[in-house]
Order: structure tokens, then C-alpha cells, then sequence
């Protein structure tokens, strides 16, 4: 019986080594190899400035905090997501206010956040959610109309293409995770990308201790910086993300052809867009003989690892209820019980494809 699971991260002897001239070097922090990702990572996106750190997280936490969201101010973000996109909100001191998502893409519906915009929004968060990018611009209209920040959480569209542009340079700030199931990865990592130098020189104070100079101080912050040694890894990912991503690409076109089994449907992929799968994510409707639980029970009993993104929207959150309790977003809440991801990343070969496909289409 085969054994594919969910996700496998990818590194060979290319990372090994770069790790390797790093810990020779003795230069495991703030070295050049950070500054050397960070550039060409910003060349990647497409923009002026990429400021690595160590989470996903820390890169939105850094973003929202540099922009002056705090107290009294609000944010929409979508609330299905993982939490870091609402909880860097909260730990400005903001107040996140959660929007509903598009049946079809899973991604912000831009008719739903434009009914949240009050005196005391300060910014939307959107989500290219599981590779796939939001539509851009009419809530770049939307933040425009009301004095608001667009910022983009690219946690999981590392390459993806929004209208023939690389995501990460159309907001204020980009926001990107290298955690080991990304599209790539540094072990532990995130990036800020942005095209306002002030915004990026305070991003950088902010994940320096405050640090203007060394030893000089002029505002709170965390130490969210990256090693050398995480830069290293990345430098060597990055050069093989395209790769990466054009496997992605050939393995969902794989179950598009392929999966015929009732009561799945499909990702859609948006117009104009190029999705780069970090989860082929299907929903299993009431159509289906067999329960979402159910199926993904029997699927691994064959070796077919499953997951679900995500089991329970962020407003529905036990450290959310408190201050959603009137909050309705149907068709997250829908997702939520229907979404059930399958195998696509790179490391899956032709065989285990096809065997995916015969095992689900069998059972359902």
C-alpha cells in the first residue's frame, strides 16, 4: 500500500550546503545572507523592499503594528483563514471584524466587506487563501474610497500571479510565511514585502527591538529577525519555488482531469490569475455517500493523507466569541464542514496521482 501524505517539505544537497558554508562562516544572525533573500526576494515580487523575519505571524504582526493600527481602530479580514490573520490585529489592540469569503474561490467577498467599512477602518486584510489570490481590485477600490490599507496576506501564494503580477507588491505590505509545508520554506520564516521605504525602514525598527541604531531605541519592538541560517535555506528555495510551483500546477490539473467521484467539486481556479496550490482543497457536499469524516477515514486506511482548512472560521473561535456573537458569515461557516484537502504538493509522482484518483473514485 502506498503512503503519501499531506504535505512533505523538499531540501537536498543545494540547502545542506548553503546551511552548511553558513555555520563554517560563524555568522548565524544578522549576516549577509539574510540581506542577500531578502533581495532577491523583492526582485521575485516585484517590489522595492522584502524584510525577512522568523513566522508568518511575526510578518503580519509587523505590518499591521509599522502602520499605526492600534486601539479603537478596525480591520476586516476574511474569517475563513487560519487565526494569525485576525490575531495580529488583536494583539495591536485592534478590533478585527470578520467578513464572509466567495463560495467559488473561498477568498474575501468583496460585496461583504464593503458593508463593514466604518469611520474606524483602518485597513483590509486579504487572504490569498491556499494559493489562490483574492480579488485585488475592487477591494483596492474599496480601501482607496475610504482612506484604508490594503494588506496581503500571501502566507500561502508564494509565486502566485494576480492579473499578470506577482502578488506580495499590490498593498502596502505583503506578507509571507516559510513555515516547512509552504510552497517554500526556511524551516521557520516570513517576509514583508512593500514598496514604501519609510513603511519598510519602520517594519524594520519593529522586528529589531525598536533599534534604530544599534543601542538606540526610539520605539517598541520584538525580536522577530531571521538567521543566516533560515536565509541560507531560503536563498536555495527560492531559486527552485518556480519549479516547485509548476509541479503544484501539474498535479491539480491532474485531479481536474481526473476525480469524477460524486458529491467532490473541485477548486476553481479565478480568470486572469495563476493559483499555485498550496492546498488542492475540495468540498465534499451532501451528495456524497460517504461523510467528510468518513472519507478521509477510509482514505487513510489506503495511505492517502487528508487535512481540513480550516475545521472552524476564526469568528466562531472560543477567543473571538466573546465579541462575535452576532456575527453571521454563512458560507464560511458551510466551508468549514465541507473543506477537505488532498496531497499536491510537489513530492507526489504520476503514480500516486492516479492512484488518488482511482481510490476516491471508487468509494464514492
Amino acid at each position: 500500500m502506498m503512503h503519501i501524505p499531506i504535505a512533505q517539505p523538499r531540501a537536498d544537497t543545494d540547502e545542506i550546503d548553503a546551511v552548511t558554508r553558513v555555520l563554517r562562516s560563524g555568522m548565524f544572525a544578522q549576516g549577509p545572507v539574510v540581506a542577500e533573500f531578502e533581495k532577491k526576494f523583492a526582485r521575485y515580487c516585484g517590489v522595492r523592499n522584502a524584510i525577512a523575519v522568523n513566522s508568518g505571524t511575526a510578518a503580519l504582526h509587523a505590518a499591521v503594528a509599522s502602520a499605526g493600527i492600534g486601539p479603537g481602530d478596525e480591520v476586516i479580514v476574511p474569517t475563513f483563514s487560519f487565526i494569525a490573520t485576525a490575531s495580529c490585529v488583536s494583539l495591536c489592540g485592534a478590533q478585527p471584524v470578520f467578513a464572509d469569503v466567495d463560495p467559488a474561490y473561498f477568498t474575501l467577498d468583496p460585496e461583504a466587506v464593503r458593508k463593514l467599512f466604518s469611520p474606524r477602518t483602518k485597513a483590509v486584510i486579504g487572504v490569498h487563501l491556499f494559493g489562490q489570490p483574492f480579488d485585488i481590485d475592487p477591494l483596492r477600490e474599496m480601501c482607496s474610497d475610504h482612506d484604508a490599507l490594503l494588506i496581503e496576506d500571501a502566507a500561502q501564494a508564494h509565486g502566485s500571479i494576480y492579473k499578470g503580477k506577482k502578488v506580495g507588491g499590490f498593498g502596502a505590505a505583503g506578507c509571507f510565511s516559510f513555515y516547512p509545508t509552504k510552497n517554500m520554506t526556511t524551516g521557520e520564516g516570513g517576509m514583508v514585502t512593500t514598496d514604501n521605504n519609510e513603511y519598510a525602514a519602520k517594519i524594520r525598527r519593529f522586528i529589531n527591538h525598536g533599534q534604530s541604531e544599534k543601542y538606540l531605541h526610539t520605539s517598541l519592538g520584538y525580536n522577530y529577525r531571521m538567521t543566516d541560517i533560515g536565509g541560507a535555506i531560503g536563498v536555495a528555495q527560492l531559486a527552485k519555488l518556480d519549479g516547485f510551483n509548476k509541479r503544484r500546477l501539474h498535479n491539480a490539473d491532474y485531479f481536474d482531469r481526473h476525480l469524477k467521484a460524486k458529491g467532490l467539486v473541485l477548486p476553481a481556479r479565478r480568470k486572469d490569475c495563476t493559483h499555485v496550490f498550496h492546498q488542492y482543497v475540495v468540498r465534499v457536499t451532501k451528495d456524497c455517500s460517504l461523510s467528510r469524516e468518513q472519507l478521509m477515514e477510509a482514505l487513510k486506511e489506503k495511505g492517502i493523507g487528508t487535512a481540513v482548512h480550516y475545521p472552524i472560521p476564526i469568528h466562531r473561535q472560543p477567543v473571538y466569541k466573546p465579541v462575535t456573537a452576532n456575527t453571521r458569515c454563512p458560507v464560511a461557516e458551510e466551508l468549514a464542514e465541507q473543506v477537505m484537502s488532498l496531497p499536491v504538493h510537489p513530492q507526489v509522482t504520476d503514480e500516486q496521482l492516479k492512484y488518488i484518483c482511482d481510490t476516491l473514485n471508487g468509494m464514492i
